[in-house]
């Protein structure tokens, strides 16, 4: 039996971001109060929205029942003062977290001598962290509200942290309090609940509509704590069973379960097990030992001056640095791995430790922290995977450490083209049908053993995400022992949203991991090859979803993340994730890869800020992503429904960064009429391609302004700054440091400039007015091709097939050039240029060239320089073009034939 949910339509900004809808609920229970108060509005309209508030409050502890109790006394004897003075107090408490932090928030009368749930004042929050523990249990049940009762009584003034119970009586009760209360650290699951809830809160029905459980009364408890982790694996649940909780505990299904307890023997063990198991997600192993060595009395006899800050803090030039940042930087600071240190290079001790907490924590097998940024992880993980001569399939406009890494390791890249978006000068990501061609081609040539690794970038620069598992599942099923390296540098966050999660490269993975244990998974292969017949053409594999055979696969994942990019690190901080059968193999190398390419010197705090990132995620992660994408979603809705802001400036939808045929589900985009949420999950689970909502592209030259002089200008005159910019747009991205004062300030900047360009418009007349139109046509229209690789010169490449777009040695162009006799250099605008390209003899780079922006290489070492090429380098407006010096003009490889 499958129960059945009713699909109201609720907009995608409110189901993406769950968690603030309760803050927007008081808001606008506050101003319906406000309005009550003048006699706007009736009491019954007052009344349905704090009936769908209270249905709302049973996920949270806080307010709790009595300060709600006494709201709707207040409402029921139209006390209308009392109601808003006391609704404003709960609305901005929560919307400050006061409540996490002042014991007094809890009281109905702020100076009463108890707390209004019956807490003495001797157990004050005391600044300790809070977090909320969901207890499921039956409902009416005496046993289960007595334990509660003594959960509460057990908590003291020396616990480390300190919670509150949230009870649910119903399956659907306890999936949609994890969906919208980010507070909640721990589930605590008795048996005996009902699947069924009997709110009736349209948003709530929506969390779960794509909730699929066959309802088993005797393992429903264990079938909650599955969905639970599925959705939130960083929960602790509990288990409690007043029958054979030894019989639960040894069921597969349960290995979700942090511990099961006989539930009627004392609580102090659930109440002592909830504190260790957010104390264990707490430890920061390396930046604990890191404080305490801080306080520790030591000489320093090695080469680290600035180790104690003496040097800083005696001196009469430096001291200023000594005080801007603090004595605990340098106390902190050593060159030295022993004294309850531990080495980087080869941890045993607590950075060990902390890699493997974070390797769990974001669902890896290994973890490594890197202090080089992504840049030093991605040429880590080319060099452990592959050697010279091996063959990787790589996107051409994925970042430069991709192509350094093939250049310092000899391998040969097969560059794929991503889609072009011709009219904003960028590129999206590589479809699926040019990665297979890729490996059939390479097969049909006999190259097919050489090819190592697929190397992609997830998510792009501008949040085109990969459908990762089909791209994994359709290339295993080519060659079963490909190696995937998934460049995550800007993703890294996305473990910690339910939605996003199934498209990291490790969320993938591990369900792939599931289906490789299921049965199923052969008759589904064998079924697909009988239909697919003994000798299938390339157009047909091509065209055909393809499944691997699971008994040949070898899953083998790496993910690189800029911790720092997503995630609280100190910038250059980053972790290579590891999921991969054959690593056992590879590990020495991999090793290697890390002595070859990491400094001996990293940084301590660093290192530290690492570990402090993924506990933060662990605790708060959930929180803190889902008020980030709601950041973003707030800012698209603003600029589109803005009257004035929205005449010159626009954010970029689904259907103008995707083209249609990766948008299978007929997805628009987040905000697009009509567009509900089952629309969206059809998306996010099957498209070949979706965006993330974290990343904002605005397009700036409706407004008459390129990329560069709208960053320079929001930077110059407005102190926001922004990274990365198109000839027409800029990109926002939105994190988890944003906050709603953020976006208010954006969009009165937004308007001001929007202002200023009307008045211009206005005061200039039809000249000036002609002028601007011309400025925008020129931005928006009159836009350079962009260049696709062309091809290696047959100097570089190993053997000359039918393919243009083959393997090549970048390793050996990118050194022949280093002997200046083996260049020359024509310039860009030239009839020599022009000369080359009809008659030859043909150019063919010496150098990676990357212009920033788009801040892809148009051309690397033994490219072959094309027509489109020089036409696009002709139009380009930017200052910063790495590789090309326009004095000299392009520096060439000379060839023997000339």
């Amino acid at each position: 039996m499958s129960a059945q949910i009713t699909k109201p339509a609720v907009s995608l900004d409110q189901i993406f971001s769950l968690t603030a809808v309760r803050t927007d609920r008081w808001r606008e229970m506050l101003e319906l109060g406000r309005k009550w108060l003048k006699h706007e509005v009736s009491s019954e309209q007052v009344q349905e929205h704090f009936t769908q508030l209270s249905d709302l409050e049973i996920l949270h502890a806080y307010p709790g029942k009595p300060l709600m109790q006494a709201l709707a006394a207040q409402l029921v004897a139209e006390q209308r003062d009392a109601f808003v003075a006391l609704c404003g107090r709960i609305s901005f408490s929560i919307l400050a977290r006061y409540y996490k932090e002042e014991s007094h928030e809890w009281q109905l009368y702020p100076d009463a001598s108890a707390l209004s749930d019956g807490r003495a004042h001797d157990e004050a929050l005391g600044g300790r962290p809070y977090f909320e523990v969901l207890i499921v249990a039956p409902s009416a049940n005496s046993r289960v509200e007595r334990n509660v009762q003594l959960l509460r009584s057990m908590r003291r003034k020396e616990d480390d942290f300190v919670y509150e119970p949230v009870v649910v009586e119903s399956f659907q009760d306890a999936f949609c309090a994890i969906a919208v209360n980010p507070n909640i650290a721990a589930v605590a699951i008795f048996e005996g609940f009902d699947f069924s809830s009997k709110q009736k809160v349209p948003l709530l029905d929506h969390a779960i509509q794509e909730l699929s459980v066959h309802i088993d009364d005797d393992h429903l408890a264990l079938q909650l704590a599955d969905v639970l982790a599925n959705y939130r694996p960083e929960l602790d649940i509990y288990m409690l069973s007043d029958r054979h909780p030894e019989e639960i505990a040894s069921d597969s299904r349960a290995k979700c379960i942090r511990r099961v307890l006989y539930a009627v023997e004392e609580p102090m063990e659930l109440h002592l097990s909830i504190l260790e198991g957010v104390r264990q997600r707490y430890r920061t192993p390396f930046f604990d030992n890191l404080k305490h060595y801080a306080k520790q009395p030591i000489s320093t006899f090695h080469a680290l001056p600035i180790a104690r800050g003496k040097s800083v803090f005696k001196s009469d030039w430096i001291r200023d640095m000594g005080e801007f940042y603090g004595h605990n930087l340098f106390l902190a600071e050593s060159s030295a791995t022993t004294g309850g240190l531990d080495s980087l290079l080869e941890p045993t001790g607590n950075i060990k430790e902390a890699q493997e907490r974070a390797a769990k924590a974001f669902g890896a097998e290994h973890c490594y922290f890197v202090t080089n940024g992504t840049s030093t992880s991605n040429k880590m993980v080319l060099m452990a995977i592959a050697k010279p001569g091996d063959i990787v399939i790589v996107d051409r406009n994925c970042h430069k450490s991709h192509h350094y890494g093939m250049v310092l390791g000899g391998l040969l890249p097969y560059y794929v083209e991503a889609f072009p978006m011709k009219a904003y000068s960028m590129y999206g990501a590589v479809p699926l049908r040019a990665i297979k061609k890729a490996l059939l081609d390479l097969k049909a040539e006999g190259k097919l053993e050489r090819v190592r690794a697929v190397d992609l970038t997830n998510c792009t620069f501008d949040g085109h995400v990969y459908n990762t598992r089909r791209v994994m599942e359709e290339c295993l099923a080519i060659k079963p022992d490909l190696v995937f390296l998934w460049d995550e540098a800007w993703f890294g966050f996305a473990h910690w949203s339910p939605f996003l999660r199934p498209r990291t490269a490790m969320g993938a993975a591990a369900n792939i991991e599931s289906w490789l244990a299921d049965p199923n998974s052969i008759r589904d292969y064998e079924q697909q090859q009988e239909q697919l017949g003994e000798q299938p053409s390339a157009e047909t594999l091509l065209a055909t979803r393809l499944i691997p055979d699971p008994r040949a696969v070898r899953l083998r994942v790496y993910q690189t993340n800029s911790t720092h990019k997503s995630m609280s690190a100190i910038r250059q901080g980053s972790m290579v994730l590891v999921k991969d059968v054959d690593f056992y193999k590879i590990e020495p190398q991999f090793h290697e890869a890390v002595f070859t390419h990491s400094t001996t010197s990293p940084n301590q705090q660093l290192i530290a800020s690492i570990d402090v990132a993924r506990r933060q995620m662990e605790l708060e992660g959930y929180g803190l992503v889902s008020n980030a994408i709601q950041i973003a979603f707030d800012i698209r809705s603003q600029i589109k429904r803005h009257p004035l802001i929205s005449r010159f400036f626009t954010v970029l939808g689904a259907d103008e960064m995707i083209p249609e045929q990766f948008r299978e589900s007929g997805f628009v985009d987040f905000l697009a009429e009509g567009m509900h949420w089952n629309k969206a999950v059809a998306s996010i689970r099957d498209d070949e391609f979706f965006l993330d909502p974290t990343r904002i592209t605005l397009v700036c030259g409706t407004a008459g302004y390129d990329g560069t002089q709208f960053k320079n200008l929001l930077a110059s005159r407005f102190d926001i700054q922004l990274n990365k910019t198109s000839r027409n747009s800029v990109l926002l991205q939105s994190n988890i440091n944003n906050t709603r004062s953020d976006v208010a300030h954006l969009i009165r900047v937004l308007m001001e400039i929007s202002t200023e360009i009307e008045v211009h418009l206005a005061r200039s007349g039809e000249e000036g007015r002609l002028q601007f139109e011309q400025r925008v046509q020129s931005l928006m229209h009159d836009v350079p091709d962009l260049p696709n690789f062309s091809e290696f010169h047959p100097d570089f490449r190993t053997d000359v097939g039918n393919h243009a777009a083959v393997e090549g040695n970048i390793r050996d162009a990118f050194f022949r050039s280093w002997d200046q006799e083996n260049c020359e250099y024509v310039a860009l605008n030239s009839e020599e240029c022009d000369r080359r390209l009809r008659e030859g003899p043909a150019m063919v780079s010496a150098k990676m060239v990357i212009p920033y922006p788009p801040g892809f290489p148009i051309l690397v070492p033994g490219q072959i320089i094309g027509a489109d090429t020089i036409e696009f380098m002709r139009k380009l407006d930017v200052k910063e073009v790495h590789g090309y010096e326009a004095s000299k003009g392009l520096q060439l490889i000379r060839l023997a034939a000339q």
